[in-house]
């Protein structure tokens, strides 16, 4: 490839990479395409298999040795602990649901999976509370009434 081509790779794919959300992927291998164009440019790669090999050994060397450094500086925070937890609100049952087993719930208007951790039966459209999520099932039990009129 032409000197001129890599360097129009390396600065497309640096457009890519402020397009794109924070990953820093493309821009080590934008900055590789650069490498390879000023050496083509100065004529120390003679064939199209060593400027790709070098380009792939650029890219893969600086993305293992600089992507982490680059996201710990730059990158999106990751949010340590839940970042939502479901634990503690209210669900309404879709079905009966006896102790110990499972049936569905409705909770923020989406239907799931429910185990009923309770000691009672759990009627249709009973109000449950939330004690623990794993994975996309619930763990509920009764909630608690502050009235016995039912």
């Amino acid at each position: 490839m032409e000197w001129w081509m890599w360097f129009v790779l390396g600065f497309a794919l640096l457009m890519l990479e402020m397009a794109t959300p924070g990953g820093f992927y493309f821009i080590f291998f934008g900055a590789s395409a650069f490498i390879v164009a000023i050496l083509d440019l100065v004529g120390l790669t003679e064939s199209a298999w060593l400027e790709w090999m070098l380009f792939s050994i650029f890219a893969a060397g600086s993305t293992t040795l600089f992507r982490q450094k680059l996201l710990a500086r730059w990158g999106a925070p990751i949010p340590k602990g839940e970042v939502d937890s479901l634990v503690g609100e209210m669900a309404t049952t879709l079905e009966g649901i006896q102790p110990g087993s499972m049936g569905k719930a409705e909770l923020r208007g989406s239907s799931w999976n429910a185990f009923n951790t309770g000691t009672q039966g759990l009627s249709r459209g009973q109000r449950c509370r939330v004690e623990r999520v794993d994975g996309l099932t619930l763990f509920i039990r009764a909630a608690e009434s502050s009235s016995s009129s039912h």
